[in-house]
Order: C-alpha cells, then structure tokens, then sequence
C-alpha cells in the first residue's frame, strides 16, 4: 500500500526519533482524546515535544494551534513539521544533548 505524503513525513519524522533514542508515541485518535492533538508525542532527557506533521501546503487547523499554544504554556515544545524541516527536528533533539 502506497503512503500518502503526511505518511512520508510521519515516517521521516520517526527515524530522527529512532535515530536520538527518544520514547515516543502516536497519539489515537479514537474518540476518547482531545480534537487537535499533535501526532506524535515525544519524551527525551525530561523535554517533552508534540509534533504535528504536515505535508505540502496543508496548514494546522485552529484545534491544532490550540493544542500546541497550550503545549508551550505548559513548558513544553511543539512544533509543526514538513517535508522540508525534518532538520528541524533534529536539531530540536541535537540542542538537548
């Protein structure tokens, strides 16, 4: 089965994941989350990160921005990535060595 293009970016954004050792997790989307939630939640070194994972000119919607402005609030990280920034993520985990 073929992937789509925010599965290409899903899949980028896991082996940088891998690559830095870090604990993470694909939030399910079931039902019983919150709309808006980052797809991919992320632990490491006691940092916390929501990524949103975006390809092309597809933008976040308002309950994504929401979650993420509550993410920072929060002390924590998130960050919107695409097929272009996966450095990005990166050096997010290259910064907290």
């Amino acid at each position: 089965m073929a992937q789509t293009p925010e599965g290409r970016v899903k899949a980028a954004c896991v082996a940088v994941i891998k690559k830095h050792d870090a604990y993470y997790f694909f939030a399910a989307a079931n039902g019983y989350g919150r709309a808006g939630i980052p797809d991919i939640i992320v632990c490491f070194r006691g940092f916390f990160l929501g990524i949103e994972c975006k390809a092309g000119k597809n933008t976040t919607t308002a309950l994504q921005e929401r979650e993420i402005a509550h993410i920072h609030r929060a002390g924590g990280s998130a960050m919107v990535v695409r097929e272009d920034g996966i450095d990005l993520l990166d050096n997010w985990f290259e910064e907290r060595k």
